[in-house]
């Protein structure tokens, strides 16, 4: 066998033995539950519980409080109203191009009467029409007289192209007032659950509660901007339309009024004479 020193150490080789008060010391620290993984852990979990579950939509829904379901109600009939609206809204309805093109060209040949030009009308319904209708019921009268009865018509019909649009402009202004009004009562809820409920030194409960509260504004927005821009867009349409419907109707005037009449009739007087010649 090696002889073996009185220190313990053999004579030759190496050998390690742990110091035990480093294993100590090790142990503790790997163990210890104030070690700043621990700690950092223990945050996530709490802001975690903290926050506002997002799992689905309904969810959220029911997390934003009673204020959620006007909002909602605000999102359904803007939707329905703005399917009808660009449904209604079409060119092809409103101004129907064959018919346009068809009608002033024999009205300016004068190859239709004022009874027949009536009938066309009434077969082919558009809010055009509506002012080709006006116009050719003064069929012969003056100019003024003709363009007056075309005013009423137009001004009758651009009314009706705009109707529902209040809807729009009511829902963007009132969805954000509902959604700050649900926040409003949302953080007097939660300042009163927090100061009932002991939490001091918890701030994740009063993110939860703030952020649960916050909930109703952002729904009042999200349904407040499509609203606008409905609106807006709307409104530039209905102005293109009109517009274009005044073009039309101003050539159907000179077209059935008696001086457009008179004009026409010398015109082919002029004609004859110079064929005759």
């Amino acid at each position: 066998m090696m002889p073996v020193p009185a220190s313990g150490v053999p004579a030759s080789g190496w050998s390690y033995t742990p110091d035990a008060r480093l294993a100590t010391t090790v142990t503790s620290t790997s163990v210890s539950p104030a070690s700043p993984v621990a700690a950092s852990a223990g945050s996530a979990d709490g802001a975690a519980q903290g926050k506002v579950p997002v799992r689905n939509l309904l969810q959220i829904f029911h997390d934003g409080g009673l204020l959620m379901y006007p909002i909602a109600l605000c999102s359904f009939v803007m939707m329905v109203f703005a399917f009808e609206r660009l449904i209604y809204l079409r060119t092809g309805r409103v101004i129907p191009r064959p018919f346009i093109k068809r009608i002033l060209e024999q009205l300016e040949q004068q190859q239709l009467d004022r009874d027949e030009a009536l009938e066309l009308c009434t077969r082919n319904p558009s809010p055009i029409s509506q002012i080709f209708t006006a116009a050719l019921k003064r069929y012969g009268r003056p100019a003024v007289e003709v363009e007056q009865m075309v005013l009423d018509a137009g001004e009758r019909v651009t009314n009706q192209l705009r109707r529902y649009l209040r809807i729009f402009s009511a829902i963007s202004n009132v969805t954000p007032l509902l959604g700050l009004l649900g926040t409003v009562l949302g953080m007097i809820q939660t300042f009163n659950d927090i100061s009932g409920a002991n939490a001091m030194g918890r701030p994740e409960a009063l993110a939860g509660g703030i952020s649960q509260a916050l909930l109703t504004t952002a729904a009042g927005l999200l349904v407040a901007i499509p609203a606008y821009l409905l609106y807006m867009f709307f409104v530039g349409r209905i102005d293109r339309l009109v517009m274009e419907m005044d073009r039309y109707a101003q050539q159907v005037v000179e077209a059935v009024c008696l001086e457009g009449l008179q004009e026409h009739e010398g015109n082919r007087s002029r004609n004859r004479s110079r064929r005759a010649a």
